[in-house]
């Protein structure tokens, strides 16, 4: 279960409205950069939400990567989204096909402003340590 899990909020997105409004189109765009960074997308879910009083709706785009996920949250009346990618790196590591994703998808974006974060998860097998026990719940 080792992995990188990237993460970025983005503020201020200076982006075609299209991006922020319109999830199949979205969509498409996540399932291109995934491939063009060396990614497989085995499957999707694109979802628009309804507009508000402050807006139109915001979308949800999901792409199932067969070395993990790629998801997409908008906040059109904010100009605003937040991007996660995880990749598996279990049998190779996938983190530059990661970094290059997530740099495709702010860069379409086009934020003033953005939080990006970095996490490794989980132990590769010679870091595991087989004495600890579970967590109870």
């Amino acid at each position: 279960m080792h992995g990188l899990h990237l993460t970025a909020d983005l503020h201020d997105c200076r982006c075609a409205s299209q991006w922020l409004v319109d999830a199949k189109a979205l969509g498409a765009v996540c399932r291109k950069a995934a491939t063009a960074a060396g990614l497989q997308p085995v499957g999707e879910l694109f979802q628009s939400f309804p507009a508000t009083v402050n807006g139109p709706g915001g979308v949800t785009a999901t792409v199932l990567l067969a070395e993990s996920h790629l998801c997409v949250h908008t906040w059109p009346e904010l100009r605003a989204a937040t991007l996660d990618v995880y990749v598996c790196n279990v049998g190779a590591d996938h983190s530059p096909a990661a970094h290059a994703l997530m740099d495709c998808l702010v860069s379409l974006f086009e934020p003033q402003r953005s939080e990006r974060h970095a996490l490794q998860r989980g132990a590769l097998a010679a870091e595991h340590d087989t004495a600890t026990a579970p967590i109870a719940r």
